[in-house]
């Protein structure tokens, strides 16, 4: 039989170990202090509507420091003044520069060959000179038939005076008892008769006199008008050469070279560059606060230039309105038409403005309330909003410096009021 080791087994005393006993009651008195802290909590999370991961949602803070409302966006290059040069005249259209030329003011772009028009004009200017000529003849004659009609009022004051004359002489003999009395009758006779051919000699050279200034006033009147009408004739000749308005830069050829194109047709495009503007798209939301003389900013090829806005649309296109900055004095040699540069416009600056950062909460609430954030929980609070800008919203009123708030994700919401978010 094999013994066991019961005989040398024997029983000891453990002595009462106070340093474990005080490790069990901090313990324990711990949990009652975090169970204490916890029931307020508790309390509150019961309390909420709803309860949403905080990991949905994006929060910010309301601070107080200056506030900027600007407008960025990418804008291109075009031409204040870039008119189009059409044709004339219907005919063939020899092109005398190409795309890219520099060109001066009045220097000839195209020529546009129309002999129609060119044979009208030699006809016009032949009626006019036949027209002078019959005008010249017009003078000849009047001064010929005033000529004659003077004549013949002088040969009647003559005939006049000699038959005055003649009755002195005849009443003369008769108080003498030298004639009858019939001589001295027909000599009065006489008298009347060259009178009236002197009163009648004298209203024609009044009255020929004005018809005939009248038939030399109505043919220069004509050779006036033709004359005009050559003018003119000869102004659509000269614009048969297309000359450029302004000093720039060749843009566009519209045409082939030696094309036969009918008249109002587009040639060719001219780029003043001494007047360069920057068009730039805007948000509708933002165009209601852009204002013509606004200050701006336009940088690209690594340089910066001052502008102000110089036009601004009255149409709204797919949600945003076109504007149009003018460069702040002489525009940059080096830029081209089309070209991409950045545009950042300024609509306001201000100090010491309580602003929060721009979110969803803006459109989703229509900026009437927002959620303060406290401990876990997440509590609407009605708002006012201010202006905006890119990145920040202004506080008018509901909100104080340091809130945190719900910027994005509110809509998970609903309609309750405390929001429990959960870590």
């Amino acid at each position: 039989m094999i013994r066991d080791t019961s005989a040398q087994d024997r029983l000891v005393a453990v002595a009462p170990n106070r340093y474990r006993k005080l490790i069990i009651a901090g313990g324990a008195l711990a949990v009652l202090v975090a169970i204490g802290f916890s029931i307020p909590k508790i309390a509150t999370m019961f309390s909420a509507d709803t309860s949403v991961s905080a990991s949905r949602l994006s929060f910010g803070t309301v601070t107080r420091g200056p506030f900027v409302r600007d407008i960025a966006a990418e804008g291109k290059v075009v031409a204040a003044v870039s008119p189009t040069m059409y044709a004339p005249y219907g005919g063939a259209v020899v092109m005398q520069v190409h795309a890219g030329d520099v060109v001066k003011k009045g220097q000839v772009l195209a020529v546009v060959t129309s002999p129609e028009l060119t044979n009208k004009l030699a006809q016009e200017q032949s009626a006019a000179d036949a027209m002078e000529v019959e005008y010249l003849r017009a003078q000849v004659d009047a001064r010929k038939k005033r000529s004659e009609l003077q004549k013949a009022y002088d040969s009647a004051v003559v005939d006049q005076t000699a038959a005055a004359r003649d009755l002195n002489r005849y009443q003369g003999a008769f108080d003498k008892g030298a004639v009858s009395n019939t001589d001295v009758d027909k000599a009065k006779s006489a008298l009347d008769k060259a009178a009236i051919t002197q009163k009648h000699a004298q209203s024609d050279l009044t009255i020929d006199n004005d018809s005939l200034t009248f038939d030399i006033q109505a043919k220069k009147l004509a050779h006036d008008r033709q004359v005009l009408l050559v003018k003119d004739l000869q102004r659509q000749v000269d614009d048969l050469n297309v000359k450029s308005p302004v000093d720039g830069q060749v843009g566009q050829l519209f045409i082939a070279e030696r094309a036969t194109v009918a008249k109002d047709a587009q040639l060719v495009s001219v780029i003043d560059l001494t007047a360069l503007e920057v068009e730039m798209k805007v948000p509708e939301s933002f165009a209601r606060d852009l204002a013509i003389g606004m200050p701006g900013e336009i940088t690209g090829n690594g340089k910066e230039w001052k502008g102000k806005v110089s036009a601004i649309s009255p149409e709204v296109v797919n949600g945003e309105v076109a504007a149009r900055l003018r460069f702040d004095g002489q525009s940059p040699q080096q830029l081209r038409q089309s070209q991409r540069l950045s545009v950042r416009i300024l609509l306001d600056h201000r100090e010491n403005v309580l602003t929060v950062q721009r979110g969803s909460f803006v459109d989703e609430s229509a900026g009437r309330y927002a959620y303060v954030v406290n401990d876990g929980m997440a509590d609407r609070r009605d708002i006012r909003v201010g202006a905006s800008s890119i990145d920040k919203v202004e506080i008018l009123d509901g909100l104080k410096e340091g809130d945190k708030i719900v910027i994005s994700g509110a809509d998970t919401f609903g309609d309750a009021k405390h929001v429990a978010i959960a870590r």
